[in-house]
């Protein structure tokens, strides 16, 4: 029997007696390094046997692990790496691949955790190799799905293990597809609603195993080295995922998002959210950084879906955005930037137009809103600043419309505007107020209600504080300021005073008249002084003079007024006569001051700082005709005048009064000075267009008058010859009816009176015309007869003209 079993043996092909020989007698003795040797020679000299052999060990591995003999079973496997690591260059790989992926497959789907991991290395180390020749037919969803499950493997006492492994094999199916295209795409629904979900359920262990951790290294359990070495099933996903999106392009990254926010939704990881702002900056950390915004898109997209989640939810998500909102701020340029920005206005709009009172919990998601707006402005340039807050102003209610909605709305829009005005550096006043910005801007500082004009003043006081002197300048007082900032204006500045200075002053004293409340009072007063403190120099001191003076005339004539609002007005004058009288350092102006002030506290202390409380002296009366205690245009003069300074402005100038729409000190530009010319000049044709050219044109059946258009280039004569327009047409047809109207409804003394000196003045130039033709016809008869005479006594014509010296 011995001899014929040997005799069958010698019969077997050769590279089945060089798999039996890798095989011991004893399984715990491991593989036969020689004679696993001798299979590799033979496979790399025989390449075409490579697929032959690769059947023949899936056939003894699958026979070892039905029969439970799992030694023998690793020992097959670990071949299997060693060959395919040797012969990973032969073209033939692709056959002998197919039996590599089918022994893996047979290995994980035991239940043996030991087989599932080696498996799970092999796999790795299959995905490790560059494979010259692509696989059409290959597939591996089985694999997804496999390694999918072990991440979420619960047993006792490999649980760790398991879940490594799980990770590890689903890196190297992201490694082995992303990078070739003819492989089956892993970016299908399907697919990544396994992957990603698996990598955040370990991922969800993360924040505690840090603080474990922290607390180890704290307490010196847990040494560096320890730490470095060994990897933990939550970091080892967080490094895949990294480098999933990392491998996204631009139509895949959608595809990563949706499930890892299904995962966020279902298992209810926004409140609280340090999960999902931790996943959402590795994402936006390993993400290719032009396709930044489309995450930021996506995440509002998603916050769009939840309007009807409950405001804690809806807070955590504006959390999670205002902390990945300022990454995607570098790349975003343009109309990206304003859609943005629009996007969170209107997330504020529909917050408040949904809620008729607002809570706790929605005004902690408003200011997880604007926290997100002021974060993304904040790493812009301060041109696209600039841009984002006229953006901003242009969508605030107008102050017409007075409901309680309107003005939350107005509230939220103006504190969205603070953020970023409060992340905007003032360097040129110009550049910071454009005029299509700062007139809305005061027209919202007269607004009725106290907290929008108080936040106006807020955005004022940001965007005019270049010297951080906002705090030390935060209370009304005659005392001086040591830890006051300041440096001379540029003469940009003081152009953009002398344009827009008056109208900032008037919308403050239109502001101040407006409240008693100590809170509004001290904002406004904090405004105007960092207003003197900015742009006071000798060019401006009058004008800021007047607008003291106008405070001071607010609180002396309007009896709208109550009594301890008077007061605080008297109060806030003499705190900015002081203070620009220190900032301007006019000693003369200075000594003024301070006599005012030692009078008052002398005579009448509720004319100074500190501001009186209206609850508290609501019934309280005091002696307001005081005119000795108030400050005296004339003594102004003379103190500028006496330190040798022009005092014209502020003696020929009224001050600034209540609700004057333009100050007569603002300097207007030469084309406001010539339009306004033109409009007056129009308007007083308007009141006589009939005596004009319409007595004419009307006279004239069939001709109708062309109004030439006012700019004088090519398509305006062009329109001007061609046929009038139908507004034109209309037009005419109007004043036709006007004029009718005038001559059937007036008093005929009335259209005498306008009518004859036309009429005088018609015949008088017919006279005149008429004599001259006369005069002109006896002059021409006179000078005929004359020169028939001459001709007979002269020379030809051609002998005068052409002497001999010049014909030939």
């Amino acid at each position: 029997m011995p001899g014929c079993c040997g005799c069958c043996s010698a019969l077997r092909p050769r590279y089945k007696r060089l798999v039996d020989n890798i095989f011991p007698v004893n399984p715990e003795d491991g593989l036969v390094k020689s004679n696993m040797e001798k299979l590799t020679f033979y496979s790399l000299s025989s390449p075409d046997k490579l697929d032959r052999i690769g059947e023949y060990l899936y056939q003894k591995a699958t026979k070892d692990i039905n029969r439970k003999r799992y030694k023998l079973a690793e020992i097959a496997m670990e071949a299997m790496d060693l060959l395919l690591q040797a012969c990973h260059a032969q073209t033939t790989l692709n056959l002998f691949v197919e039996s590599f992926l089918r022994m893996v497959q047979k290995l994980l789907e035991d239940s043996n955790p030991n087989l599932k991991i080696m498996a799970t290395n092999s796999f790795v180390k299959f995905a490790n190799i560059n494979e010259d020749t692509p696989s059409y037919h290959r597939r591996y969803d089985f694999f997804i799905s496999k390694f999918s499950s072990m991440c979420h493997s619960d047993a006792a006492s490999m649980r760790d293990s398991l879940r490594l492994a799980g990770i590890k094999g689903l890196q190297g199916v992201i490694r082995k597809t992303v990078s070739d295209d003819l492989v089956e795409n892993i970016w299908e629904a399907e697919h990544m609603e396994k992957i990603v979900p698996s990598l955040l359920f370990n991922m969800q262990f993360c924040v505690n195993v840090m603080f474990v951790k922290k607390n180890l290294l704290a307490s010196g359990d847990l040494t560096p080295v320890e730490d470095a070495t060994n990897v933990t099933p939550p970091a080892l996903a967080e490094e895949v995922l990294r480098e999933l999106v990392g491998r996204a392009s631009f139509g895949h990254i959608r595809s990563v998002l949706k499930p890892l926010l299904t995962h966020l939704d279902r298992h209810e990881l926004w409140v609280p959210n340090t999960f999902a702002i931790h996943t959402f900056r590795i994402v936006m950390i390993s993400i290719q950084p032009q396709y930044s915004y489309t995450v930021v898109e996506t995440l509002m997209q998603h916050l769009d879906n939840n309007f009807k989640s409950s405001p804690k939810t809806r807070t955590s998500l504006a959390v999670v955005l205002s902390k990945i909102i300022a990454i995607a701020a570098g790349e975003s340029v343009g109309p990206s930037a304003l859609d943005i920005i629009n996007n969170l206005l209107t997330h504020l709009r529909t917050s408040v137009s949904t809620t008729s009172e607002i809570t706790p919990e929605e005004s902690q998601y408003q200011e997880a809103l604007i926290n997100a707006l002021g974060e993304f402005a904040n790493h812009h340039p301060d041109y696209q600043k600039i841009e984002i807050m006229l953006f901003i102003m242009n969508t605030v209610p107008d102050l017409s419309k007075k409901s309680k909605g309107d003005q939350m709305l107005q509230n939220i829009l103006l504190k969205s505007l603070l953020k970023v005005g409060t992340q905007y550096s003032t360097v040129s006043f110009e550049k910071a107020f454009p005029a299509s910005f700062l007139q809305p801007l005061l027209k919202m500082a007269r607004a009725p209600h106290n907290p929008t004009r108080m936040v106006v003043m807020q955005i004022l006081q940001a965007l005019l504080d270049r010297h951080q002197n906002e705090q030390v300048l935060s209370s009304v007082s005659v005392k001086p300021y040591p830890a006051l900032s300041q440096e001379p204006p540029s003469r940009s500045d003081i152009i953009f005073t002398h344009k827009y200075g008056a109208n900032i002053m008037q919308a403050l004293i239109d502001s101040m008249a407006l409240s008693d409340r100590v809170d509004a009072l001290t904002s406004s007063f904090n405004t105007a002084a960092l207003l003197i403190v900015e742009m006071s120099c000798n060019e401006t001191v009058q004008e800021f003079l007047l607008f003291i003076l106008g405070i001071q005339q607010v609180a002396c004539t309007v009896d709208t007024l109550g009594n301890v609002h008077k007061c605080s007005l008297h109060a806030i004058s003499i705190g900015l006569l002081v203070l620009i009288s220190r900032v301007s350092g006019i000693n003369n102006l200075l000594e003024y001051a301070q006599k005012i002030v030692d009078a008052r506290r002398e005579e009448a202390s509720h004319f100074l700082p500190p501001l009186l409380e209206p609850k508290k002296l609501a019934g309280k009366t005091f002696n307001l005709q005081l005119p000795h205690l108030a400050i005296d245009k004339l003594a102004l003069g003379e103190c500028l005048q006496n330190a040798g300074m022009d005092a014209q402005r502020l003696n020929t100038g009224a001050p600034y009064s209540l609700n004057q729409t333009d100050h007569p000190g603002h300097r207007h530009s030469w084309v406001e000075s010539v339009s306004n010319q033109l409009t007056q000049r129009n308007s007083s044709a308007d009141l006589t267009v009939y005596n004009g050219d319409v007595d004419s044109v009307s006279s004239s059946p069939g001709v109708c008058k062309k109004l030439l258009a006012p700019e004088f280039n090519f398509d305006a004569m062009k329109r001007a010859l061609a046929e009038p327009t139908e507004a034109a047409k209309r037009e005419q047809r109007e004043r036709q009816m006007q004029i009718v109207r005038t001559f059937r409804e007036g008093e005929f003394d009335d259209l005498m009176r306008r009518t004859e000196p036309k009429h005088d003045l018609i015949q008088n130039r017919l006279n005149e015309l008429f004599n001259s033709l006369a005069v002109e016809r006896q002059i021409t008869q006179s000078d005929t007869k004359t020169s028939q005479l001459q001709a007979s006594n002269e020379k030809p014509i051609y002998e005068t003209n052409f002497p001999e010296l010049f014909y030939y």
